[in-house]
């Protein structure tokens, strides 16, 4: 059963695309990814900048502390990241999950899609920071007033893992169904 329901959604999804012109996947500048570090750090991945040259920020919270870096590039140099820019965002995700601190170690930060690309598609650490949690938890203080007076329902901050997982894997006029369907078998 199981089989036939994934069968089916992913079929749904693929005929989702027949009638949409082809169109690059970009992440507009602000856009956050979060994702969780080996270590279970909580962090928050942020891209500005534009086709010349890209800027991502990472800010991190582990138990005891807070720690940001931020990391600049050209990864337009690289044709696989024009074609798709938001493989490109969640290749480099991926790889931070893998390490337990997400600024540590990680002077450059490589993904396989761009592999043979010139060393200024490559992004590079040009700063890092760490903050003791007294001082973090006064910023999350403010973040989270900043976040009520937006509104709630606004930002990535309320997405669901089901409409995450919808986002990477379905067409993006079938994201809502997408979602309800990952939902019902996630639980």
């Amino acid at each position: 059963m199981k089989g036939f329901t994934l069968l089916f959604l992913v079929v749904i999804c693929g005929m989702g695309g027949l009638g949409q012109k082809l169109k690059p996947k970009r992440r507009s500048n602000g856009e956050e990814i979060k994702f969780r570090t080996k270590t279970k750090d909580i962090c928050t991945m942020s891209i500005s900048g534009d086709d010349e040259e890209m800027k991502l920020r990472i800010e991190c919270k582990s138990q005891d502390m807070s720690y940001w870096c931020e990391f600049t590039g050209k990864p337009s140099v690289c044709r696989a990241f024009r074609n798709n820019p938001k493989i490109y965002w969640n290749q480099i995700a991926a790889e931070l999950r893998k390490i337990p601190h997400a600024c540590e170690s990680t002077e450059v930060l490589k993904t396989s899609m761009c592999q043979k690309a010139p060393p200024e598609a490559l992004m590079k650490q040009i700063a890092t920071g760490v903050e003791p949690e007294e001082l973090a938890n006064q910023e999350e203080s403010v973040q989270k007033m900043s976040t009520s007076m937006r509104g709630a329902g606004q930002g990535s901050e309320n997405e669901t893992e089901a409409m995450r997982l919808a986002r990477e894997h379905c067409w993006e006029s079938l994201h809502g169904f997408c979602s309800y369907i990952i939902g019902i078998f996630r639980g």
